[in-house]
């Protein structure tokens, strides 16, 4: 086999968290004069709070003085809205259970902070352990950079030619791709018929239409 890891991004992937990450965004955008429409939104997915609030301050000249307390307050709302209405989506299971069937390594590689993971991570599969999980929390760079997925292969102590990244973001899967990762990806149903999404090596509805002959096609 020349695979020997799954990687999986978390938010929107293993978790329906993106529109609480977007609600909690918007809302604090609000308070700064900023209103988001959804299409805005979606072009800023996969970015660390910092750089997203770093994003969209440029864009609409808010001063970076209160970009510490915008990212601050988006993440507690997020972990706070996650932890109470975030839902495990279908197909996770199923995908957990294919690759530790074929002995394959595997992580969480996300942009999201520790704090959220540690949320996040007690709704999944009950007892299930990772072999590794990645924050770019801490990064010098996030998401379009590999940097976290190195890491996490790192981690994993394989090469990453030897990893399969699975993203739902833009961002996500030009940082698989940067990294030599082979990417699949499953976006938000809206954003399914977007073109850009041909970068990746499969792009999938659901988690559980990844199957065997799935993995011998990469």
């Amino acid at each position: 086999m020349k695979f020997k890891a799954a990687i999986f991004d978390m938010d929107g992937l293993l978790i329906d968290s993106e529109p609480l990450w977007q609600e909690a965004g918007i809302e604090t955008l609000r308070k700064f004069g900023i209103e988001l429409t959804i299409e805005q939104y979606h072009t800023s997915t996969g970015l660390r709070t910092e750089e997203w609030i770093e994003h969209w301050f440029h864009i609409f000249g808010v001063s970076m003085e209160h970009a510490p307390e915008a990212t601050a307050t988006i993440i507690k709302k997020s972990i706070e809205k996650i932890d109470e209405r975030g839902i495990v989506f279908p197909g996770v299971n199923y995908i957990f259970d294919f690759f530790r069937k074929q002995q394959f390594k595997m992580a969480i590689a996300t942009s999201s902070p520790l704090a959220l993971v540690d949320v996040v991570v007690k709704k999944l599969n009950p007892g299930f352990a990772f072999d590794a999980i990645t924050s770019a929390e801490h990064l010098p760079y996030g998401k379009p950079h590999p940097m976290v997925f190195l890491n996490c292969a790192s981690d994993l102590q394989v090469r990453p030619m030897e990893c399969i990244v699975f993203e739902d973001s833009f961002n996500g899967m030009i940082a698989a791709k940067a990294a030599k990762m082979k990417c699949v990806v499953i976006p938000a149903v809206a954003e399914q018929a977007n073109p850009k999404w041909k970068a990746a090596d499969i792009q999938l509805q659901h988690l559980d239409q990844f199957s065997f002959e799935t993995l011998t096609s990469l």
